[in-house]
């Protein structure tokens, strides 16, 4: 039976799943949030974009061919479209009925009714308007308190503190200069989502000095994670550790 690996000691670090459970369902599936949802995990990630007639879907790359085969771009197909995509299993197969290209809602719902935490990747730039649809979509469903929003677009990022203040969110980079990005860190509310190659004890206590969250990326070695709780990382983000 596939499971997922398991950590002895979290000390203080959450572990987020990312795309779900993808280390054994399809990433950025219903199956693989759910998956993700029955067990430990804090909370669950995944990549939110904008379908051509305005719905928003989740799925990671620019083009669906890796895990459809056939490509699409999702900002350039619409949402009914996509929707009718089949998606392959881990294993290659297309013989599951329920692996398909989930909404928005259908994420936040799962979260929801599991408690779990919404780590939401903007994909791309967001404009304002996307960034007060997307939050608008998360209010009327009473689960902003159970957000945190990531992106790699700084100015994204500042769109969403236009439209939500006081939204939990975090800028994704894949290098750290803390002498730097510090500053403007602070002066923008955002903790810090790196990849954990680039995470030292000594640039993670120079973050944590000014207050700034810190989560990591993509951890699926026992011993990495064990070294980056170790340094005292706040979150770390993973496909199959536990």
């Amino acid at each position: 039976m596939k499971n997922t690996i398991k950590i002895a000691d979290h000390g203080n670090t959450l572990i987020v799943a990312h795309r779900g459970l993808s280390g054994l369902e399809r990433e950025n599936t219903c199956s693989a949030f759910v998956a993700a949802a029955n067990r430990s995990y804090f909370g669950i990630e995944t990549d939110v974009r904008k379908t051509l007639d305005g719905h928003y879907v989740l799925h990671h790359d620019g083009t669906t061919e890796r895990n459809c085969v056939d490509k699409l771009v999702p900002e350039e197909s619409t949402f009914q479209t996509l929707r009718r995509l089949q998606y392959k299993d881990r294993d290659g197969s297309f013989d599951r009925g329920d692996l398909m290209m989930p909404t928005l809602e259908e994420y936040i719902k799962i979260c929801r009714d599991y408690g779990k935490k919404c780590v939401l990747e903007f994909k791309g730039l967001f404009t304002e308007e996307m960034c007060a649809e997307v939050v608008g979509i998360i209010r009327d469903m009473n689960y902003l308190d159970g957000m945190i929003f990531i992106g790699f677009d700084w100015n994204t990022m500042l769109n969403l503190r236009k439209v939500y203040p006081d939204a939990s969110a975090k800028f994704l980079t894949h290098r750290i200069d803390p002498m730097t990005i510090i500053d403007q860190l602070v002066e923008n509310g955002l903790g810090i989502d790196a990849n954990f190659n680039d995470l030292t004890a000594e640039n993670v206590a120079a973050l944590h000095e000014r207050g700034i969250v810190i989560n990591c990326w993509t951890v699926d070695n026992p011993e990495d994670a064990e070294r980056l709780i170790g340094y005292g990382v706040d979150q770390i983000t993973t496909n199959i550790l536990e």
